[in-house]
């Protein structure tokens, strides 16, 4: 579904550049820019990413010590299981099946708070990257700027100018461009 829009683009660019070879004195010029790679390797991303790490480290400790206490108890019911009455073996069990329901539960809620987080902090430096695009566009005159390409010539990738802009927006509030 995301390459829907490639063969209207592609003809649409097509006919953008056969209307350029014909006016040579209004150069067209066209840049791409790798949209995972600036997601991947600009300042913004790499601080949102940090910044989740923090937000969520100490609830993924509490899960991880959760689990393992949830663990100790099964063994420790499996090991006294031949010593223990039927009843005491039945209440035991119901123990750790709340004990799990309620760790799964805890579980599904950090992963859903982590991904909406995740996605909201990704969509700040979404908006970051094109405004730098826009920028980086406008600054040195180029008509069409495309993104996720299937290949891409060198010399029209301005992926590299596209991060040095966001790296400029962020340096001077360290904010990563929020």
């Amino acid at each position: 579904m995301k390459k829907m829009y490639s063969w209207p683009l592609a003809a649409l660019f097509a006919g953008l550049m056969m209307t350029g070879v014909s006016h040579a004195q209004d150069a067209f010029r066209f840049g791409v820019v790798n949209p995972d790679r600036v997601m991947r390797e600009a300042p913004a991303a790499k601080a949102a990413q940090t910044r989740l790490e923090q937000e969520f480290l100490k609830r993924e400790k509490d899960l991880k010590d959760q689990e393992a206490a949830l663990k100790a108890a099964s063994d420790k019911l499996e090991r006294d299981s031949p010593t223990l009455s039927e009843t005491q073996r039945t209440q035991r069990q119901r123990q750790l099946v709340d004990q799990d329901r309620d760790f799964q539960r805890k579980r599904r809620e950090f992963q859903e708070d982590l991904n909406l987080r995740r996605s909201e902090e990704l969509q700040k430096v979404y908006e970051s990257a094109q405004r730098a695009i826009k920028q980086v566009a406008e600054a040195e005159k180029y008509d069409v700027i495309l993104q996720d390409a299937v290949y891409v010539n060198p010399k029209h990738d301005i992926t590299d100018k596209v991060i040095k802009a966001l790296n400029a927006t962020a340096a001077p509030n360290g904010s990563g461009g929020k």
